[in-house]
C-alpha cells in the first residue's frame, strides 16, 4: 500500500511516501524571502501527481485553531471561535474539527481550501488532521506538571499539563529561538508552573533548534529530548 503523508506548517510543506510502512521518500519545502508566491502550491502540485496513492494522510500545524472540551457541539460557532486567536477568511478556509478522546478535549482549526479541494480532487481516501491531536496523543503523561514543546521550522507548538489535564495549548510561528523560549517561560508564570517542579519534554526539530535547547537548560531541570527528527523519521508524521 502506498501511503502519502503531508505536514503543513508556516511557509512550508513536508511529505512522506511510505511503502507497506517503510518511508521511501520525504522532503520539505518552505517559503523565504525569495521564493515564488505559489512554491508551497506548485510543490504540492509535484507531490499528488507523483504516483498513484492508496490513501492520504494530512496533518495541519497551521496556526488557526482553537480548543474546547470534548463534547461541544456547536460547531457552526468554529469559526468566530477560531478568530479568537487568528484573523480567518471563511471564503478561503475549510473548518475542520479533530477530537482526543484521550485527554478528552477537541480542536476545532481551518485548513486553506484550495489546498483541500486538490487534495479531495484525487479521489482517494483521506484522512486529516490537526497537529495538535496528533502532538497530544503521542504524549505519555506521568507526572504532575509538565511541558511538552513540539519544535518546528520557525514554528513550535506546546502543551502544560497537570495532572493528566490540559492547562493550555499553543502553536507559535517565530523566526527566533530566543523567543521561543520567551513564549515558554512567560507561559509558566502566567500558569503557576514553578521552573524547578515542572518536567520539560522537546520533540521534533531539537537539532535544528539547538540554541533554543541549549538556552532552555540553562533555566530548567528537568528537561528531556523524547524526539530527535531524522531523515525519514518525522515525529508528527510517522
Amino acid at each position: 500500500m502506498n501511503i502519502l503523508n503531508l505536514l503543513f506548517t508556516k511557509d512550508g510543506l513536508t511529505y512522506q511516501i511510505a511503502k507497506n510502512k517503510s518511508i521511501v521518500e520525504e522532503k520539505s519545502y518552505f517559503k523565504d524571502e525569495e521564493s515564488p508566491e505559489n512554491l508551497i502550491t506548485d510543490k504540492l502540485d509535484e507531490v499528488l501527481i507523483k504516483q498513484r496513492f492508496d490513501e492520504i494522510h494530512v496533518i495541519s500545524a497551521l496556526n488557526h485553531f482553537t480548543l474546547m472540551p470534548e463534547g461541544f457541539s456547536e460547531h457552526e460557532a468554529g469559526f468566530d471561535l477560531i478568530a479568537f486567536n487568528a484573523p480567518v477568511d471563511k471564503e478561503k478556509e475549510e473548518l475542520m474539527l479533530s477530537i482526543n478522546e484521550k485527554f478528552k478535549v477537541q480542536f476545532y482549526y481551518t485548513f486553506p481550501k484550495n489546498f483541500y479541494k486538490k487534495i479531495k480532487e484525487l479521489a482517494l481516501p483521506v484522512n486529516f488532521n490537526f497537529s495538535g491531536e496528533k502532538f497530544l496523543n503521542s504524549i505519555q503523561n506521568k507526572n504532575n506538571k509538565e511541558i511538552h514543546i513540539n519544535l518546528y521550522h520557525n514554528q513550535c507548538e506546546f502543551f502544560a499539563i497537570d495532572q493528566k489535564k490540559i492547562i493550555l495549548y499553543n502553536n507559535l510561528d517565530v523566526n527566533s529561538e530566543v523567543d521561543f523560549l520567551y513564549f515558554i517561560m512567560f507561559t509558566l508564570s502566567k500558569i503557576g508552573f514553578g521552573i524547578n517542579e515542572t518536567h520539560f519534554f522537546a520533540y521534533g526539530e531539537t537539532t535544528e533548534n539547538e540554541t533554543f535547547i541549549s538556552e532552555l537548560q540553562k533555566f530548567v531541570k528537568n528537561l528531556k529530548i523524547v524526539y530527535d527528527n531524522i531523515p525519514n523519521k518525522n515525529f508528527i508524521l510517522n
